[in-house]
């Protein structure tokens, strides 16, 4: 049996999201003889150097496919089309990267993901359905490099534009916890009359969740991932809603795409979604 070395490139390994995305990557390969899997990530969520770094280490390797979730969506178009030019077959899952940069290096990458702007739209209208007309409302946001962050950012302001909400403020916090809590807490100085919050990631609401906490005044707030660490607020209803993207599947959807890639099965283009649903609170 042809056996296939393949590199995935992950973000932050501090993550639950990513924690669970390989967990799940590399029990589908130890249940598939035909993988060799490399396993490569990041501390932390803005390591861009360290992921172009990881990028070149694996073409250096000679791997024979890479499956890429990119801190920066046009950071990491260079070594994706390098690894391309050097015959290695690229999947790019979860954060699409750059198209009008593929687009001037004439270079096609398939895009293996979840419809992030519809599943941000979605758990927005669940948002707004506790609040009224007119009410204020605050978005954190994710890492603005990264084009999941745009998608998500678009989907929520669609929803409350929809809802007839008013957007006080929007604020990156990187996707991290600590800084979430930081940024809400300004939002909350300047704007203490804002009613709810849209949290880009689950990690993100975790930390505007210990600030609510903290001031014991909770609002409604939603989040995206469905981690396993925010699980006791949605029991308890502190947190309205999650987006569940699957995130143990998010890898083997693209290591499976990539060894159809290398068995001539499935085209070097093109956007294929993965699912997602809506997750309440109990």
């Amino acid at each position: 049996m042809m056996k296939y070395k393949i590199g995935l490139v992950m973000k932050s390994l501090q993550a639950d999201f990513f924690r669970a995305m390989l967990k799940g990557a590399i029990a589908f390969a130890e249940s598939n003889p035909s993988i060799e899997l490399i396993c490569e990530g990041t501390d932390s969520q803005t390591e861009v150097d360290e992921q172009v770094g990881i990028m070149h280490k694996l073409i250096a390797q000679k791997v024979d496919a890479i499956v890429l979730v990119p801190i920066d969506s046009k950071a990491l178009v260079v070594p994706a089309v390098k690894a391309i030019e050097a015959g290695i077959p690229v999947v790019n899952i979860d954060i699409l990267l750059d198209k009008n940069m593929l687009e001037e290096a004439k270079i096609n990458i398939p895009f293996v993901g979840p419809d992030n702007l519809s599943a941000a739209f979605e758990v927005g209208k669940l948002l707004s359905h506790h609040l009224k007309r007119g009410d204020e409302v605050a978005l954190i946001e994710g890492l603005p490099v990264a084009d999941n962050a745009r998608q998500r950012k678009d989907g929520f302001i669609k929803a409350i534009d929809e809802a007839g909400l008013k957007l006080v403020a929007s604020m990156p916090a990187d996707w991290e916890t600590i800084k979430a809590a930081e940024v809400y807490e300004k939002i909350w100085q300047h704007h203490p009359g804002i009613k709810g919050v849209f949290c880009s990631n689950d990690a993100m609401a975790l930390g505007v969740l210990d600030i609510m906490q903290k001031q014991n005044k909770y609002l409604p707030i939603v989040g995206f991932d469905n981690d396993e660490s925010i699980q006791p607020y949605l029991k308890e209803g502190k947190l309205l809603a999650t987006v569940d993207i699957f995130s143990s599947q998010m890898a083997v959807y693209g290591i499976e795409y990539a060894l159809r890639m290398l068995q001539g099965e499935a085209s070097d283009c093109g956007i294929y979604q993965t699912p997602y649903k809506i997750v309440e609170a109990n």
